[in-house]
């Protein structure tokens, strides 16, 4: 226990002991995050285990040549890995960045007219490993793009007549609405960029 603590305050970690409430193998670290409303969960986990290598029988040499009983470490980074997602989810509202996002980019052609150039440019994604989807509809343009924005979706690329024509892209990003034009290969390198370095971009 005092090992823990030790190693708790040369972290600079604010800690709280909770008397009685130790498990039978030894001490434990539990992590706790806050979520949007306040409230705390336990996610991560560092515990020490003097059970284990007792019942296992297990044993090292140490310096001094004799027998040594080890303590066992378990540790957990994340704990419940649906609990810290929902944590996740819950304190970027559904918003993950790009390099997080289920979806990343969405095609959003503005006619069946453009399906083809759509289809270009979601190979041209798909081929560079993004997770792109392509959005076929007949639909109106606003409401594809509501319902891109409802998905959390980061990057919308809006594609029509003047895009086809200068063999460009619109941008829009699904917080701060920038909209911009640019060629394909651009918006690739700047989104790998942004994948990459795991940028926020809101």
């Amino acid at each position: 226990e005092n090992i823990l603590k030790e190693a708790a305050g040369s972290k600079g970690l604010d800690y709280v002991i909770n008397e009685g409430e130790g498990v039978f193998y030894g001490p434990k670290l539990d992590f706790h995050i806050q979520d949007c409303l306040g409230r705390t969960w336990q996610c991560a986990t560092i515990q020490l285990d003097f059970a284990m290598p007792e019942k296992f029988d297990i044993e090292y040499a140490g310096e001094d040549n004799a027998k040594h009983r080890p303590v066992m470490i378990h540790r957990t980074v994340l704990g419940s890995i649906e609990r810290f997602t929902g944590i996740l989810l819950e304190h970027y509202s559904g918003n993950l960045p790009p390099w997080l996002a289920p979806q990343q980019v969405i095609i959003l052609p503005i006619s069946e007219k453009f399906y083809g150039y759509g289809e270009r440019i979601y190979n041209s994604l798909k081929n560079e490993g993004f997770r792109v989807g392509i959005d076929h509809r007949v639909e109106s343009l606003n409401k594809k793009i509501r319902q891109a924005e409802m998905k959390k979706i980061p990057y919308m690329i809006i594609v029509g007549r003047n895009e086809e024509k200068t063999g460009t892209i619109t941008i829009r990003k699904k917080i701060g609405r920038d909209i911009k034009e640019i060629k394909p290969g651009h918006f690739i390198r700047d989104l790998k960029k942004v994948i990459r370095d795991k940028e926020k971009v809101y």
